[in-house]
């Protein structure tokens, strides 16, 4: 290869280079841009967190720990990684004596392995809030079929579940159970609850069986950095978290363990967890997205963060107080919301979460469908999931959530029409067939009705004042 042919081909920008997916992380930036992002998982990075996580960092191999890597060339690496875990035990006021933290996880689902596998021999009993209930994947999730996460192959799973009439964790039903099932380790935290978490009852029922206790803090680290939610750490042995959620870092995870514990072997549980990590469950850890960590740890740790993290919660409550009050009168899951996400109950009108996440798709609108207790199908759940951590970032208060509520009942609005009228069309086929039927209209039909002219005016009417309105505040990082 010539030197000019090698300047040209390494040195190119991406849209010299690839300009193909230069144009999709165009068209990428424009959709956030102009979106109302409500899925409660996601967030927008800060610039400084996209500059550190699109550095050169990510040239770098660095198997193992600081100070014991399996390659060479690690001695800023080595700081980098150091710099990240003291910033994330500054982040949560955790004392380095008592926690310890590791910061190489590449999501928040292999944390959680990982915790597991340091934590549990093969087979042990964990106990973990239920799917449909509100809890993640990785906390012991199978089916009568099937078992779907690795945290039920692996170990045996007996899920607790919130109340069926209050939407609410049943922790009497949970303290009940695990004198049945006398649990190696209870899990809590969720990834569709709307409430906050009694620590201190999880701590006596899990001492009642000398359980492991761990939360899964994925969804409200950020709220429980800037101390706005209940505090993990006060009560539990091992804490795990995504890194972009309501912390508003890149996408990874983190594991935090108390140091004083021991096993019988005398192996200490920070090293069964570092070692879980890798060689265990992974290989070389990404770099250049601890650098992205370690940068919104920081800001975490900031006066501003705790600002944000109480908007966003403020925005939630009212965003609640909206749908759920006159004139709209729509039904909440648990009634409201204590974090940062609420459940919509759109069972009393007789919709599906997948259809209204459709046309809230169409119209810019993004939020996620999601069981509603009492649900029996979560292919076609009873609600939506919604969140105000992104838009919160992006300078939303209180007054443009009444603007989010507004667009958000038109959207219902819509989706019962589309609804109806395809109900309709089949009422009048089966008249005119002389049969009946069922009524009942399957998300295919729903979707295709939405594309007839009138609804999809409809439709392009409200994107467009979706559009309008979200391009009037600012997108952090661009």
């Amino acid at each position: 290869m010539s030197a000019f042919a090698y300047e040209s081909y390494l040195n190119a920008s991406l849209s010299e280079q690839d300009p193909e997916v230069y144009d999709l992380v165009q068209k990428e930036k424009h959709r956030q841009q102009s979106s109302l992002e409500l899925i409660a998982s996601e967030n927008f990075t800060s610039k400084a967190v996209m500059e550190a996580n699109g550095s050169p960092l990510t040239n770098k191999y660095s198997e193992g720990l600081p100070g014991a890597r399996f390659y060479g060339g690690n001695e800023y690496i080595d700081v980098l990684e150091n710099l990240c875990r003291k910033r994330a035990l500054e982040a949560f006021s955790l004392d380095p004596a008592v926690w310890g933290v590791n910061v190489q996880p590449y999501s928040g689902s292999t944390a959680n392995f990982a915790a597991l596998t340091g934590l549990l021999a093969p087979q042990d009993r964990v106990m973990g809030l239920d799917l449909p209930s509100g809890g993640h994947l990785t906390h012991g999730y199978q089916t009568d079929k099937k078992k779907i996460s690795s945290s039920s192959i692996y170990f045996q799973s007996m899920p607790y579940r919130v109340d069926q009439v209050t939407g609410l964790v049943d922790y009497d039903a949970l303290e009940a159970n695990t004198h049945l099932f006398r649990p190696r380790l209870i899990i809590c935290g969720a990834s569709a609850y709307p409430r906050d978490w009694d620590y201190a009852r999880l701590r006596k029922i899990a001492d009642g069986h000398t359980s492991f206790l761990m939360a899964d803090m994925a969804h409200i680290s950020g709220l429980v950095a800037a101390k706005v939610q209940n505090d993990p750490f006060e009560y539990c042995d091992v804490v795990t978290t995504t890194t972009h959620k309501t912390l508003r870092g890149p996408r990874a995870g983190l594991i935090f363990f108390r140091k004083a514990i021991t096993f019988s072997d005398g192996e200490s549980l920070e090293s069964k967890i570092n070692a879980a990590v890798f060689p265990a469950c992974q290989g070389g850890p990404h770099n250049n997205t601890i650098a992205g960590i370690a940068v919104a740890l920081r800001q975490a740790a900031s006066p501003e963060f705790k600002v944000y993290a109480q908007q966003v919660i403020k925005n939630c409550k009212h965003l609640c107080d909206v749908l759920s009050s006159a004139p709209y009168n729509y039904k909440l899951a648990t009634g409201g919301s204590d974090n940062h996400l609420l459940l919509w109950d759109l069972k009393p009108l007789k919709l599906t979460g997948s259809k209204v996440e459709k046309i809230c798709d169409l119209a810019n609108i993004t939020l996620n469908k999601n069981s509603i207790v009492g649900d029996k199908n979560a292919v076609s759940p009873g609600g939506v999931r919604i969140g105000t951590a992104a838009l919160t970032s992006r300078g939303f208060v209180e007054q443009d959530f009444t603007k989010v509520a507004e667009f958000l009942h038109a959207a219902v609005q819509l989706s019962l029409d589309i609804q109806s009228h395809c109900i309709q069309q089949k009422q009048q086929q089966q008249a005119e067939g002389g049969k009946s039927g069922s009524t009942v209209v399957l998300l295919k039909e729903f979707v295709s009705a939405a594309t007839a002219p009138e609804f999809e005016q409809r439709i392009q009417g409200l994107k467009d004042q979706v559009s309008e309105f979200a391009n009037s505040f600012k997108m952090p990082g661009y």
